[in-house]
């Protein structure tokens, strides 16, 4: 297999741990272990403190899939493969359901892994794009268009990485049932769904919808679990589900047996998990739109429905990854300039979750006020 460097990670792994304010994570401020642990259940608690430290089961640990199948209607825990983080189960997805001689359709600008992985299993990949001008809305129209006879699999991502975008949900039943009639797999990142600012704008999961409708989840985004590595797919498909099954014995083969129990503890606590993930959320992005507010001169900002990242737009006629470079240098603020996603323009990706957020933004609205845009005009 051939495949390119994942620009966006290489990106992360030169200034993540480096960089003091991170304004680009797209996860939610992780859980302290003592925070998460006094979530549990006697009976869980029990579970963790007793755990032994062996192999665990390859279609992940029994009451965890439960758990999870406990957010898909109609889905019961035979219909769940848990994963070594998102990134695995995509991999694996797309190696089972994709090769040569074979077309996929991928919404862009997004992830790379989700048009990569395709692309390396030999498979011709067309990727549909999101416009800023149409508030980054799926179209309907161009996806069915770019539709052929050997296509596979569709990929969407909603909430959208990296622009917050959500379609409602008629459009998102349409496209459900634009891939039912045409026997194609939807293959559905939802890793940042139920973090929707109006919970009336959740849409309902692919994989309750159809058969071949398949949702990815993680315990990274919307439940700051990011470090469990613990990832899912849900889908009633049971025959895609064995050939991922048999694939991953090739790849983690299990997952780790503390992680297990820890998603565990948090999704039994969802509510609580999820509530401090939305307060993070809505705190942060009032100081977002009052930041953009003031400088609209300088930067333009489609606000996000959902999720944990933006989009914005540099209006100064600065190459943006010059804006990244200076900022980070003078301010120790790291924003991910839209190059990272083969993305034209002055955009870059912006994140909502962390606690210090505050700081990282004034941090920001000080090398704008002090003229750092100006000193690289």
């Amino acid at each position: 297999m051939h495949i390119p460097d994942f620009e966006l990670e290489r990106y992360f792994a030169r200034w993540e741990f480096a960089a003091p304010y991170l304004l680009c994570a797209s996860d939610v401020e992780g859980w302290r272990m003592a925070d998460l642990l006094a979530l549990a259940t006697p009976e869980d608690r029990a579970r963790w403190e007793n755990l032994t430290l062996g192999y665990t089961e390859t279609s992940g640990l029994p009451p965890l899939r439960e758990a999870i199948a406990g957010m898909y209607p109609g889905l019961t825990p035979d219909d769940i493969l848990t994963f070594a983080g998102a990134q695995e189960a995509l991999f694996v997805a797309m190696n089972v359901q994709l090769g040569p001689g074979t077309h996929a359709v991928v919404t862009w600008p997004g992830y790379q892994s989700l048009y990569e992985v395709a692309r390396a299993t030999g498979a011709e990949v067309t990727l549909l794009p999101l416009r800023e001008d149409t508030g980054w809305a799926l179209d309907l129209d161009a996806l069915e268009a770019a539709l052929r006879p050997d296509t596979r699999v569709v990929v969407v991502n909603f909430p959208h990485n990296p622009t917050g975008a959500l379609p409602d949900r008629a459009t998102f039943q349409a496209l459900c049932a634009l891939c039912e009639a045409r026997g194609i797999l939807l293959f559905s990142d939802e890793v940042y769904r139920l973090l929707e600012y109006d919970p009336e704008d959740t849409l309902p999961p692919a994989a309750s919808c159809f058969a071949k409708g398949a949702s990815l989840g993680v315990m990274s985004k919307a439940f700051g679990l990011a470090g469990l590595r613990v990832g899912w797919l849900a889908c009633r498909d049971a025959e895609l589900l064995a050939r991922c099954r048999a694939f991953k014995d090739y790849t983690s083969l299990c997952n780790s047996a503390p992680s297990e129990v820890l998603a565990l503890i948090a999704l039994k606590a969802k509510e609580q998990v999820l509530a401090r993930s939305r307060g993070l959320l809505t705190a942060n992005l009032a100081l977002l739109d009052a930041f953009f507010a003031r400088h609209a001169d300088v930067f333009h900002w489609v606000r996000p429905r959902a999720g944990s990242v933006a989009f914005p737009r540099l209006l100064r006629n600065v190459p943006v990854a010059r804006f990244t470079e200076a900022l980070i240098a003078r301010e120790g603020v790291l924003l991910l300039p839209g190059d990272v996603y083969g993305f034209p323009g002055a955009h870059f990706r912006l994140g909502l979750g962390r606690a210090n957020l505050p700081e990282a933004l004034e941090r920001l609205e000080h090398f704008v006020r002090a003229g750092g845009l100006d000193a690289l005009g």
